[in-house]
């Protein structure tokens, strides 16, 4: 991006912070060592939200009919049985 500052050059403070987008303006969810009106540069990655303690749940059957269960458990005994390591000298 052409206003994108280069890699090389030095901020003096430089961590990613959460804010929440409100009334047109981002709001910190944190305190920031900035004095006031001091510009700075913002890259913006929007988070999908909290994971909430059900998502096993809604996760069950998602995999359904995108994979054939039966010849997978053929393949996975299958494939234990070759030998691939040599027999150890003792």
């Amino acid at each position: 991006m052409a206003n994108e500052p280069s890699a090389n050059t030095h901020f003096g403070y430089d961590r990613p912070i959460r804010a929440r987008f409100s009334g047109g303006v981002l709001e910190p969810l944190e305190p920031l060592a900035l004095e006031e009106g001091q510009e700075v540069f913002v890259r913006i990655t929007v988070s999908k939200g909290k994971a909430s303690p059900d998502w096993l749940e809604r996760s069950a059957g998602s995999w359904a009919g995108l994979v054939d269960a039966e010849k997978l458990i053929c393949d996975i005994y299958e494939s234990r049985l070759l030998q691939t390591r040599p027999v150890p000298k003792l």
